[in-house]
């Protein structure tokens, strides 16, 4: 093992450790995973940031899209340190310009998010970032309005993933390579 796959390990142990797992919320049975205090500590901030750009750092990536909203939070920096450009993957009706459009089913019901239409160019190489992969919609959903502008996702990546939910087995179906930094089992 490298260092940098020795580091890339230690960080993940670590942040992994940060993450507060709330039982029973929003509704008993759920064990939710609570990302809130790795954005509060700034030791797990920075090497949640770093773990990432340490990944991505030697790919050609033209820029980087974050999902509404914690995306927002994790891509930005991500993009400065990258020296790319940060395109963000909002919910319906919150870009002021002309968007395309991308629907998903949800448990109970179904969304919408978009992008500009001059979000990227034919070619460009995109990191779509967020920071839970869960049943895979949404993640899916920003993938394909940027396939849609022509563009090619890079890769797929997220703070958490919940394999047992499928949506990173959606995703890599879907042809879209997964990354994330930790794994918890159960809903």
């Amino acid at each position: 093992m490298s260092d940098r796959d020795e580091n890339t390990l230690n960080n993940a142990d670590y942040l992994r450790s940060v993450i507060r797992t709330v039982p029973d919320w929003p509704e008993a049975g759920v064990m939710f995973r609570d990302i809130t205090p790795l954005f509060q500590n700034r030791k797990a901030f920075r090497k949640l940031i770093d773990t990432f750009v340490h990944r991505y750092y030697d790919h050609d990536i033209d820029a980087v899209a974050g999902v509404d909203a914690r995306g927002f939070i994790l891509g930005s920096p991500i993009a400065y340190e990258l020296n790319t450009g940060f395109i963000p993957v909002r919910k319906k009706g919150k870009l002021p310009f002309e968007t395309v459009q991308e629907s998903y089913e949800l448990e109970y019901g179904s969304a919408t998010v978009e992008l500009h239409t001059d979000s990227f160019k034919p070619g460009d190489k995109v990191l779509l970032i967020d920071d839970l992969i869960a049943t895979g919609g949404t993640m899916l959903a920003a993938a394909n309005l940027i396939k849609r502008l022509g563009a090619d996702v890079v890769e797929a990546a997220a703070i958490i993933d919940l394999p047992d939910l499928g949506g990173s087995a959606k995703l890599r179906e879907q042809g879209i390579e997964v990354y994330s930094i930790c794994e918890f089992e159960g809903k």
